[in-house]
């Protein structure tokens, strides 16, 4: 496991605690996102999180196809052991 304040290469940025895939959010870092990143959510790795928080222990997920009126995807808030990682 790494540790998710520490970067796995000296190329790659140090994974924040707060770190959102939606452009628009105080959370998103371009430079982190050039490159591949994996969540572990209680040990098992979902590829469909849109937003996590270590710190606090929880992920965003899509909830299915439901869309708001503004076409984003409706986000399920899921509270667990969560872990960043370059692939």
């Amino acid at each position: 496991m790494t540790d998710a304040s520490t970067p796995t290469a000296p190329d790659r940025p140090p994974l924040p605690d707060h770190l959102s895939a939606d452009p628009r959010s105080p959370h998103h870092d371009a430079a982190v996102f050039q490159h591949d990143i994996g969540i572990r959510f209680n040990g098992q790795e979902r590829g469909d999180v849109e937003e996590y928080c270590i710190g606090e222990g929880w992920i965003k997920v899509p909830a299915g196809k439901t869309v708001d009126r503004k076409g984003r995807p409706l986000l399920l808030k899921l509270k667990g052991r969560v872990e960043a990682f370059y692939r």
